[in-house]
């Protein structure tokens, strides 16, 4: 039997154990498949020569997931070396030579790599025309979506996953080479030392985290470590935020673990004793799983609740800018009577105004327009302008970096601004973001050229594009509510798509990280366990106790990745100017739902182990 047929035959009688891992590798060839099929999709193809946006952010998506999938299938590779590297001393043992074993592993990973490829690729594509459908749902295109396959998509996952496994399966031949034989009977062994407590650890994860928080939050106009660290600020409070939270885990946990531990009121109650000992021991080994759990949390978190609220806000910043659903400079347009709710015909000028330094352009309206354009918007009740006063409108006001009007000079009499208002009340695309509203009077006597402008308002302007169409090729100084609502739900439907979809790769990835990483205790555990059952410990303490365990591993990260991504998705919205709590909260809560899956998942399994072990 050569060593091909032998690494066939193992991989066929251990399927059963081996499945974790070839789980992981389907999946991460389903998804990165998956993904490269939309990116080559003619579909996607079409959308993105009128939008090179899209097509940059399939680009720089595909990239990222496939960095991801890499390590994620190092990180999955390694956790199934360490429970095989008993069995490889064993064949040392046996008198097997080591580059027999070494091939051995090599042809074994290989096979692995070639049939996940199969199944994932075939998975891939049953799955790529329902990620399509969600695509095109998303955003608003009513295209029916079919079956595609794309050979470049075939041929770029198998460079990228052979590559991979290549590099995989060298690194599970170089084990018997690396490690000594009394070394590999013990690897299971390894990381489960006594923790100390250290509270200048404690100390600097905690001004770590701080320190993170506190740049995250600063102003970018006025915030003097912005000007001092520049474009290396946001690499800077990541940074921060990592080496914290390895700290917080490498020393809290453990001071607040040791507490419980030494609090004989808690910890002589059931087995509360064993489950604190057991995450003690293991802290040193958790300490960086739980780090990469947060990490993934909080980008998890925060990308896509930033992208989830800008994609929630769409409709109302195109009414912000474009209140009226369509506007234009000329004659009125024949528009079908049933869907107009409303339409003004009003003329406007123009006048240089000096302030300070600066001089700017304003449109100008008389004051029975602008009463009938807010009425039209429900605006509330206006004051009325005296003989020297005027209203000003800024559209685009920033409190952070622009200034509130107060006083004008037109034909070079001075008027007070008695109302200031901090949003349009026509489509800034026909006319800008700044005008002064002025009695009739004053309208008069400005010398300035007049244009006839057109306001109307249609029901379901949304569903409304064929008639912006026909309004854009025959009339000038166009804006549309309906194109611009078309044009953001497109890219941003697009960069939602994208933002959940890599989420819940991440999101898979941190379940399937814990997942593997609680297997491999209960293997170990099995005999402490049987123990246990053996004194007579009932099943439900032990459950309780696993379900305590697990839930510890579970809560902690996610606890502290929704924290960060509160503070940063905080900072997004300050910088925005967006209120983006409703959809964070509603992305927080699809996250911990599908988090909580695969945590009653792991407790299951965990269990079925021990009672297995007991049981044998």
């Amino acid at each position: 039997m050569t060593l091909f047929e032998l690494a066939l035959k193992n991989i066929r009688r251990n399927m059963k154990s081996y499945s974790l891992y070839i789980g992981s590798t389907v999946f991460s060839i389903l998804i990165y498949f998956t993904f490269a099929t939309l990116k080559y999709s003619e579909d996607i193809s079409g959308m993105a020569e009128t939008s090179k946006q899209i097509q940059g952010v399939m680009g720089a998506s595909a990239f990222v997931l496939m960095i991801f999938v890499a390590i994620f299938i190092i990180y999955s590779n390694s956790f199934f070396m360490k429970k095989r590297k008993k069995e490889v001393a064993l064949y040392s043992l046996l008198g097997v030579r080591k580059k027999s074993i070494g091939f051995l592993l090599f042809f074994e990973n290989m096979v692995i790599g070639l049939f996940s490829l199969v199944v994932g690729v075939v998975l891939g594509f049953l799955l790529s025309r329902l990620l399509l459908t969600i695509l095109l749902k998303l955003m608003d295109l009513n295209i029916v979506a079919g079956f595609a396959f794309s050979l470049n998509a075939l041929l770029n996952t198998c460079i990228v996953f052979f590559i991979i496994f290549l590099f995989t399966s060298l690194m599970g031949y170089r084990i018997i080479y690396r490690f000594k034989l009394i070394d590999l009977f013990h690897a299971e062994k390894k990381g489960e030392e006594v923790p100390k407590v250290r509270v200048i650890t404690a100390i600097v994860g905690v001004g770590a985290l701080a320190a993170a928080y506190y740049l995250a939050l600063q102003d970018l106009s006025e915030s003097q470590a912005w000007r001092v660290l520049g474009l290396a600020m946001p690499i800077v409070i990541i940074a921060l935020t990592v080496i914290g939270s390895y700290l917080l885990f490498h020393s809290v946990l453990i001071y607040v673990l040791s507490a419980l531990k030494g609090n004989p009121n808690w910890a002589w109650k059931g087995l509360h004793m064993m489950t604190a000992s057991q995450l003690l021991y293991r802290i040193r080994g958790n300490a960086k799983t739980l780090t990469i759990i947060t990490v993934l949390s909080a980008t998890t978190i925060t990308s896509g609740g930033a992208v989830f609220g800008v994609y929630y806000n769409a409709e109302k910043n195109v009414q912000s800018y474009t209140p009226y659903s369509f506007m234009w400079e000329g004659e009125k347009q024949i528009i079908d009577p049933a869907i107009v709710e409303s339409e003004v015909s009003f003329r406007s000028k123009t006048v240089r105004v000096t302030n300070d330094l600066n001089e700017m352009e304003y449109v100008v309206i008389n004051e029975a327009v602008f009463k009938s354009l807010a009425k039209n918007l429900n605006w509330p009740e206006m004051q009325k302008l005296e003989g020297d006063e005027v209203f000003a409108i800024d559209a685009f006001y920033d409190e952070r970096w622009s200034d509130k009007l107060e006083s004008v000079t037109i034909n070079d009499t001075n008027y007070t601004v008695a109302a200031f208002y901090d949003k349009a009340v026509f489509n800034t695309g026909t006319l800008g973001g700044n005008a002064l509203v002025v009695p009739n009077s004053l309208y008069n006597k400005i010398k300035s050229d007049e244009k006839l402008i057109q306001a109307v308002q249609v029901s379901d302007y949304k569903n409304q594009i064929a008639v912006s169409d026909r309004l854009a090729a025959n009339t000038g100084n166009f804006s549309s509510a309906a194109a611009d609502y078309k044009s953001a739900i497109g890219s941003l439907g697009a960069l939602l798509f994208v933002g959940s979809f890599l989420g819940l790769v991440f999101l898979v990835a941190t379940g399937s990280i814990i997942f593997f990483k609680m297997m491999t205790e209960a293997e170990e555990d099995k005999a402490k366990y049987a123990i246990l059952h053996k004194i007579g410990v009932s099943n439900k303490d032990m459950k309780q106790t696993i379900r305590g365990q697990i839930g510890v591993i579970f809560a902690v990260p996610l606890l502290l990745g929704i924290i960060h991504g509160s503070v940063a998705l905080a900072a997004v919205s300050k910088l925005l100017m967006m209120d983006f709590l409703v959809p964070v909260i509603i992305w927080m809560i699809a996250y911990t739902a599908i988090y909580a899956i695969y945590y009653f998942a792991t407790v299951r399994s965990f269990t079925k182990i021990i009672k297995k072990g007991y049981l044998e």
